[in-house]
């Protein structure tokens, strides 16, 4: 499970693996929850939940409760992208909760830890060709 984590403030993103052990602290919460970032290596730093996608890509809506997936009548929102006007579409999309069929979560850095940002968002070294 990998988990997306942006800064409001600088603009920018990062994403970290979540280990095995960890991913049990994160079954059951919700859309627009606040957790605890050490769960993604972020000690003392505060992560609201913003969405989550499963493994086939599905996107979450916080208006569907629980772990299911479900073919819903959507205008606009997740899942639907450049929408007409009076436009609807049946697409496909999971429920808000967190679990084992989610492949990645979302979220926004809302309280800042000891650890500086600079140092969360470095840039990734650039691979040398042989």
């Amino acid at each position: 499970m990998k988990i997306v984590f942006s800064d409001k403030k600088t603009g920018k993103t990062a994403q970290a693996e979540i280990p095995k052990g960890s991913e049990g602290l994160l079954m059951g919460r919700k859309m627009n929850e606040v957790v605890d970032g050490s769960v993604a290596g972020l000690d003392g730093y505060k992560l609201l939940i913003t969405g989550l996608s499963d493994s086939a890509g599905s996107p979450s809506r916080p208006e569907i409760d629980g772990t299911r997936k479900a073919k819903v009548l959507v205008a606009n929102g997740p899942g639907m992208a450049r929408p007409k006007k009076g436009f609807r579409s049946r697409r496909s999309v999971r429920g808000s909760v967190i679990s084992t069929d989610t492949a990645q979560i979302n979220t926004v850095i809302t309280e800042y830890g000891s650890r500086p940002v600079e140092e969360i968002f470095k840039p990734k070294e650039a691979k040398k060709e042989e």
